[in-house]
């Protein structure tokens, strides 16, 4: 009748020597060429303790509705024409009051509750004889971090137009992520040491017990091999 493997179960072999002979002594060595050189490993890397750190946070951005236009008029009309969405401020232009058209959205792209850009549009109507040369323009928002950014750092300016068409001013304005930089505290610092060290620490690992295994098994050093005994067989061995 053919026989066929049921079960199989690893034996382990201890090795046997004075703690002053010349096993000892390899594998104090052994353990000291495992744990010294990865931390040696990861502190040359230059970046073993973390100095700074950062971390990227969507700010909450809300366009307040509030706008202020200045718009400076070519030499042939002389001046400038003004308005705003403050009453005081449009009390004091007099006659350089122009009551532009302004619409604006504001975009959520990825859903996340925060809006992530803002599209403005202002229509300023003209008469034939005005040409726009320069806008001076302030929008407010409610925003809890640093800057605000146009998509277009670099807006194209086009000339001409017709006779009784409005002076368009559209704009995207874009809430971008902010990187926030900060100063790691002890135990993060600790942490991030720690996981660098492990990393190359698990490489050392698995090759000194590989050598270990070849010079014990192959006898490199002089060990006497014991073969440990299963405890059921040393119950019944007691027994008998």
């Amino acid at each position: 009748m053919a026989l066929y493997e049921l079960f199989s179960h690893p034996v382990e072999r201890s090795y046997r020597a004075g703690l002053c002979s010349k096993a000892a002594l390899f594998l104090l060595l052994a353990a000291a060429l495992t744990y010294i050189p990865p931390l040696l490993v990861a502190f040359r890397s230059h970046g073993f303790w973390l100095k700074r750190s950062s971390y990227e946070e969507q700010p909450t951005v809300r366009f307040q509705h509030q706008v202020l236009l200045v718009a400076l008029l070519g030499p042939e009309s002389g001046g400038f024409l003004a308005w705003s969405t403050f009453p005081a401020f449009n009390r004091l232009q007099g006659d350089r009051l122009r009551v532009p058209f302004v619409s604006t959205r504001e975009e959520d792209r990825n859903q996340d509750g925060k809006m992530d850009m803002l599209h403005f549009k202002l229509e300023l109507p003209l008469q034939s004889t005005e040409h726009v040369l320069g806008v001076q323009l302030i929008l407010t928002f409610s925003y809890q971090l640093h800057t605000t950014i146009l998509s277009d750092p670099n807006p194209i300016w086009l000339v001409g137009r017709a006779a009784d068409a409005p002076f368009v001013i559209n704009a995207v304005i874009r809430y971008p992520v902010e990187v926030i930089s900060y100063q790691p505290g002890f135990w993060e610092m600790v942490k991030f040491a720690w996981v660098q060290y492990v990393s190359i620490l698990l490489i050392f690992l698995w090759v000194f017990e590989r050598i270990k295994i070849f010079v014990f098994q192959n006898q490199v050093v002089t060990t006497v091999p014991v073969t440990a005994t299963p405890r059921g067989e040393v119950w019944k061995e007691h027994l008998s």
